[in-house]
C-alpha cells in the first residue's frame, strides 16, 4: 500500500474516528504528518491510526463524544482502563506497547499544535515484553533457499524461479530487508562487476551494502531470463503481469520451499536477513560492522544476534575451558 493510498483511505474513513470535527481534523493532520514528515511505513501509519480509533471508541463508550479538551483532561486511570480492556481481548504486550507509542505520538502532535498536554500518558508505563530473538536458519538451509534447484519441480516459468532466487540471494547474501530488495530499480541492479549497492532503508536512510559475486550473478541470471521490459528507472523485480513484485509472492515462495526442506514456520524471508547477521557473527564478524550492513539505528538491535550465538559460545566454553567445572 502506498503512502498516498493509505492517506486517501484515511481521508475517506475519517468519520470512522469518533469525535467532533475539530478532533477528526487533528487526527487526519497527524496521520498525514506521520506519512509525509516522519516517513513512517504505510503499515505503521495504518496501525497507529487503528490504535487511536480503538481508543477513541473506548472513550466514547464511557464519556461521550471525544473532543480535544477531553483528551487533554484524561486521567491515568482512563488510559489504564483502555489497556485493561485490550488485555481482556487477549491483545499482546507488544501490541500494547505499539498502542501507547501511537497515542503518545498523537499527544505530542496536539501539544506541538498548541492544544495542550495530555499529561495522563506520562503516568502510564509501557508493558514489559521479552525481546524476541531472531531464529536464524542453518547455513545449508539458507543457501538452499537462495538457489533455483529447490524449486526446479514447480510448474513455474524459469525466469520466475530465477527472479525469486535473486531476491532471496539479496536477503541472505547482503542482509537486505525484503522492502529494500524490491525497492531496487533496474539502474541500481547489482550485477557482476558491481561490488556494492545503495539501498533505501527505514526512515528514508540510505546505506551502501557490499555485494558478493554469487549474489550479483543471481541478479544477472534473472535479468537475462526476464521476458518483460526492464526500464532503467523502473523496478528491478517484476511480477508476472509486469508490475512491481509483491513481497507476498516471495513469502509464498519461501513457504513452499519450507516444505521441501523440512524447515519450521519461522523460516521466512526475514529469517534470511537474520541468518546473514548470525552467520557473519559466528565467523568472527565485528558487531559494529554488521550493524552498518544491516542498517540498524541502534547497536542494541544488532546485539540480539549475539544472544543467538551466546548459547553456542557457552556450550563450547563449558565443554572446553579448564575452569568451567569449578
Amino acid at each position: 500500500m502506498s503512502t498516498h493510498a493509505s492517506t486517501h483511505e484515511i481521508q475517506g474513513d475519517r468519520l470512522l474516528f469518533p469525535g467532533d470535527a475539530r478532533l477528526r481534523d487533528a487526527v487526519l493532520a497527524w496521520i498525514e504528518g506521520l506519512a509525509r514528515e516522519r516517513r513512517m511505513s504505510p503499515n505503521t501509519v495504518e496501525a497507529y491510526g487503528r490504535d487511536l480509533r480503538q481508543f477513541l471508541h473506548h472513550l466514547a463508550s464511557r464519556q461521550g463524544v471525544p473532543t480535544i479538551p477531553m483528551l487533554v483532561g484524561l486521567k491515568v486511570r482512563d488510559i489504564r482502563a483502555f489497556m485493561a480492556a485490550r488485555r481482556a481481548d487477549e491483545v499482546s504486550g507488544r501490541s500494547l506497547m505499539r498502542m501507547l507509542a501511537g497515542l503518545r505520538s498523537f499527544a505530542r502532535f496536539l501539544e506541538r499544535e498548541g492544544f495542550g498536554t495530555v499529561s495522563a500518558l506520562g503516568g502510564v508505563r509501557s508493558p514489559k515484553v521479552p525481546r524476541r530473538l531472531p531464529r536464524p536458519l542453518p547455513v545449508s538451509a539458507a543457501v538452499a533457499l537462495t538457489e533455483t534447484a529447490i524449486r526446479a519441480g514447480e510448474e513455474r516459468e524459469p525466469w520466475v524461479l530465477a527472479r525469486d532466487a535473486a531476491v532471496l540471494a539479496l536477503l541472505y547474501g547482503a542482509g537486505l530487508r525484503i522492502s529494500e530488495a524490491l525497492g531496487l530499480t533496474r539502474r541500481d541492479a547489482p550485477v557482476p562487476g558491481v561490488d556494492q549497492v545503495t539501498v533505501l532503508g527505514k526512515g528514508g536512510k540510505q546505506r551502501m551494502v557490499p555485494i558478493l559475486p554469487v549474489v550479483a550473478q543471481a541478479v544477472a541470471d534473472y535479468i537475462a531470463a526476464c521476458p518483460l521490459p526492464l526500464p532503467q528507472e523502473g523496478p528491478l523485480f517484476l511480477g508476472t503481469r509486469g508490475g512491481p513484485l509483491s513481497p507476498r509472492i516471495i513469502q509464498y515462495t519461501v513457504a513452499r520451499a519450507r516444505g521441501a526442506l523440512g524447515l519450521p514456520e519461522s523460516a521466512t524471508p526475514h529469517a534470511l536477513r537474520h541468518s546473514f547477521a548470525t552467520h557473519l557473527l559466528a565467523r568472527q564478524g565485528e558487531l559494529r560492522a554488521i550493524q552498518e550492513l544491516l542498517g540498524h539505528a541502534s547497536l542494541s538491535t544488532t546485539q540480539l544476534y549475539t544472544q543467538v550465538d551466546a548459547a553456542r559460545l557457552m556450550s563450547a566454553y563449558a565443554a572446553a575451558h579448564p575452569r568451567a567445572r569449578h
